[in-house]
């Protein structure tokens, strides 16, 4: 084997070292083309251009369908989390909501300060609106998933 094989393998292996430690799937491209100019190497040696030629041929033709792979696996997950999921559950009011001072409610075993459009007793049930900071915005909850009039 030539010592040009050698530098496209070598190239490859930086390609994919790279590649290994960024979460960006573009050197992926690289490492295919210096991958596929290494085997073309081995069997012609002399011809440098050409090798070239198809490392960037296959490289850039790798570019599109690695950019839609990696869009595709970066999706954002629709599952939320921290004050996020507590948008849309339900839970007790433990001190008493005042429109103007607020009050506390519990919800699951945490309790939480809320505040409300309109006065709602100790113990009637809510559901978030919306989670401000560390105050609950809350509505008041009916078993049938509305809001009480």
């Amino acid at each position: 084997m030539s010592g040009i094989v050698w530098i496209w393998l070598g190239a490859a292996v930086i390609f994919l070292i790279i590649e290994l430690t960024t979460p960006t799937l573009i050197f992926v491209c690289f490492f295919a083309g210096a991958l596929a100019s290494g085997v073309y190497s081995y069997f012609s040696p002399d011809q440098f251009y050409w090798q070239i030629g198809i490392f960037v041929i296959v490289s850039v033709a790798l570019l599109p369908p690695t950019r839609i792979l990696a869009k595709k696996l970066d999706k954002a997950s629709a599952q939320k989390s921290n004050v996020d999921a507590l948008v849309g559950q339900t839970g007790r009011v433990i001190k008493p909501i005042d429109p103007d001072n607020g009050g506390q409610v519990q919800i699951g075993g945490e309790i939480w300060i809320a505040s409300a459009d309109s006065a709602m007793a100790e113990g009637a049930r809510i559901k978030v609106l919306s989670v401000s900071g560390t105050r609950l915005n809350v509505e008041k909850f009916t078993e049938e998933g509305g809001q009480d009039e």
